[in-house]
């Protein structure tokens, strides 16, 4: 299961502002909840088990067991993790686990009066979303397009995704997300073989020492 997001667009042609003609202008809305990676680095950063993956493929924080560490605040491509300033410990969107637990709709979708958030299975979704932007290229909306529906993309695709009407930077999202842990293992791999050759030049230097 799993949840998209599509932005609306307002335009008007030809507003004033204080009697003065300032062009069109538009509207460019989306939720900025979290995008629910399906390769997560906050998941891989987080040294509590505060942060887990649950049975719907979504990711949930457990404030209770945070310990106010903030390693994945820097660690999520999309900065949707809060951190309060008193005891540090994290909070962000968990797609209402507990709501879809008990067989309902996450509570924005359920509010939504324009079913502009939408919920379901996300085969469905995306069959859906590729459908209205097909529909609004016919309309001339040559802009729009979806952003996080991608499984191939840096983060292995978003549960939460998106029909943006402009580049993603527009809306404050990276054009190019990456799980921000990708090259973590290569780095350890290289760090240790640092600290082996520093070990190795300490006991070198010993070693003459001694023989000296």
């Amino acid at each position: 299961v799993d949840l998209l997001g599509l932005t609306a667009e307002a335009a008007a042609q030809g507003a004033t502002v204080d009697g003065e003609d300032r062009g069109e202008f538009r509207w460019l809305m989306a939720s900025d909840v979290c995008k629910h990676c399906t390769h997560a680095a906050c998941l891989d950063v987080c040294p509590t088990g505060s942060l887990f993956r649950t049975e719907y493929g979504t990711v949930v924080v457990q404030e209770d067991i945070c310990n106010g560490c903030g390693y994945c605040v820097p660690a999520c491509p999309y900065g949707v993790i809060d951190q309060r300033k008193d005891d540090g410990r994290v909070w962000k969107c968990t797609l209402c686990y507990d709501r879809i637990s008990d067989g309902m709709e996450p509570a924005c979708a359920k509010a939504c009066p324009t079913d502009s958030i939408q919920y379901g299975p996300l085969d469905e979704l995306r069959e859906r979303a590729a459908a209205r932007v097909e529909q609004l290229h016919e309309q001339g909306v040559d802009d729009a397009r979806l952003y996080g529906h991608d499984p191939d993309d840096g983060v292995g695709g978003d549960g939460a995704f998106f029909l943006l009407l402009d580049e993603p930077e527009v809306y404050g999202l990276p054009p190019d997300p990456v799980v921000t842990t990708h090259d973590l293992g290569s780095m350890w791999k290289h760090a240790g073989a640092a600290a082996l050759t520093l070990l190795g030049g300490v006991a070198a230097a010993y070693a003459a020492t001694s023989l000296g």
